[in-house]
């Protein structure tokens, strides 16, 4: 397998989000977010760990753009804090924050480095959310705001734009589970915020149409490829409840689809919240969808488990090789959800805008040999090939994570980067699965 059995045109990057990376909490004028306030509560990050510092990255991006061309990576997948730009969420916005991102682009470019933002990866102002956050209708208008006043200040240079990063994570883990920001569990405050996350989608998508009319506009959805525990009917229906609400619940509205209660009942809960209009609000024709895949999930039916009444199977209890994350490794999730994504009509370019490990990586003699990193890099990749040899519509693959970063409610102990962090020095170095993608990237 080498570069060009993919493609001249097809595109190849790394991934990042501001909040993981960036420290200088209280820098220049910045807001405080969600996560921010969420990393102070007791028991809900590994280690009491929090990100003000980070990667630096806020101070150290030259640095870090110049590793990403040093490894021959051609795109940079980053998003923009919302409490950087607008500190309180709406209303003035803070120059000294977006000069910073003016400057990143700018370095990004200088360095033939393309630049592809992603408007929303989690950092809500925790002033949005002191007034509801995801479960405010106002989100719309809040969302939108932000997303002009990054377009007027980055449009001219930045070409590629996504929306939100992985809708049904951060309203599924902050609005029901409750084990991510904003931290708020049930029922009564998913439905709201998942209904008006697939609403910002299209109602973002067609803001940033009139702004950038030549702009490609996308954005992303985790996904796992989903089998059933056993033959028996009952895990096959347990299995499709839980692709419904995983894979299915936002690009099908997206698309178009409307939600997939059929499915899965219990879904039509959310259609309380939806108003006259919202049938037609939802769909837009997106120039791309990013999919972001790490494993598979194995579903048994449960009558215990509320709502969805299907539980995974852990995958430390199937004695399959396993990522620090406790994921299983299973490079065919990637041909799978390809695969899946395919099937819908009209579905526009797909990219996989997030793939990768975690594994322990220990630094011997200035070196860090993740010999497990790069073979799973390169499995997920073949998976790729494999989709893309097969004609299905995949033209795209970023690796997570540039550096290792703050990992949300795991704390710094998952370490997904292709760059080893010293988070005590700051010091980086390019783990052999950087050096690999590099060579593979400059072959």
């Amino acid at each position: 397998m080498v570069k060009d059995d993919f493609g001249q045109d097809f595109v190849w990057g790394v991934s990042s989000a501001a909040f993981q990376t960036e420290g200088a909490w209280d820098a220049d004028g910045k807001g405080i977010s969600i996560w921010d306030t969420f990393t102070l509560r007791k028991g809900k990050i590994k280690g009491r760990q929090h990100a003000r510092e980070a990667c630096d990255f806020y101070h150290r991006y030259q640095e870090d753009v110049m590793l990403i061309k040093q490894m021959s990576i051609p795109n940079f997948r980053f998003s923009l804090s919302w409490p950087r730009i607008l500190p309180h969420g709406t209303g003035a916005y803070n120059a000294r924050g977006m000069d910073f991102y003016d400057r990143l682009v700018d370095h990004c470019l200088e360095q033939g480095i393309v630049p592809w933002v992603t408007l929303y990866h989690w950092d809500l102002p925790q002033a949005l959310q002191d007034r509801g956050g995801w479960t405010n209708r106002d989100m719309l208008s809040w969302l939108e705001e932000y997303a002009v006043c990054a377009a007027k200040r980055l449009g001219d240079r930045v070409r590629h734009w996504m929306v939100l990063n992985e809708p049904a994570v951060f309203t599924g883990a902050g609005y029901f589970f409750g084990v991510h920001a904003p931290g708020l569990t049930g029922i009564r405050n998913f439905f709201p915020a998942a209904h008006h996350a697939a609403l910002a989608m299209g109602h973002v998508g067609r803001l940033l149409r009139a702004e950038l009319p030549h702009a490609s506009l996308g954005s992303t959805f985790s996904c796992s490829s989903i089998h059933p525990f056993s033959t028996h009917p009952r895990d096959a229906n347990a299995a499709r409840r839980a692709d419904a609400l995983i894979n299915r619940l936002f690009i099908e509205a997206v698309l178009g689809l409307g939600y997939p209660v059929a499915d899965l009942k219990a879904l039509a809960g959310i259609e309380r919240y939806m108003q006259a209009g919202d049938d037609t609000a939802l769909p837009f024709d997106f120039d791309f969808i990013g999919l972001q895949c790490y494993t598979r999930e194995v579903v048994a039916s449960s009558l215990f488990v509320p709502y969805i009444q299907a539980k995974l199977v852990p995958a430390q209890k199937r004695r399959v090789p396993l990522t620090t994350m406790g994921w299983e490794v299973y490079p065919q999730c990637l041909y799978e959800v390809i695969r899946q994504f395919n099937a819908y009509p009209n579905m526009p370019k797909l990219y996989i805008t997030e793939n990768g490990a975690a594994f322990p990586d220990d630094v011997v003699n200035g070196q860090v040999d993740d010999d497990l990193r790069r073979r799973y890099l390169q499995a997920h990749l073949g998976q790729v090939l494999r989709a893309k040899q097969e004609g299905l519509n995949i033209h795209g693959y970023f690796v997570w994570t540039l550096t290792d970063n703050f990992e949300w409610a795991e704390g710094y102990h998952a370490r997904f980067g292709l760059v080893h962090v010293d988070f005590q020095t700051q010091r980086r170095i390019i783990k052999a699965s950087g050096r690999w993608y590099g060579d593979f990237l400059g072959s």
